[in-house]
């Protein structure tokens, strides 16, 4: 092994962040999210799907 091999580090990234689409809609189907100065609405559908519209 050279000495630039030993000092070789892997760049992380930062986590990426998980949210629950359950504890969005607080238990129901739809949240609302802004991003900005827009509306999206989040919905889960019968299936266990997430739709996202603006």
């Amino acid at each position: 092994m050279t000495a630039a091999a030993a000092d070789f580090q892997p760049v992380t990234q930062p986590a990426i962040p998980v949210y629950d689409a359950v504890s969005l809609t607080r238990g129901g189907a739809l949240a609302h999210i802004q991003l900005n100065d827009q509306v999206y609405a989040l919905r889960i559908t019968r299936a266990g799907k997430l739709i996202l519209t603006k």
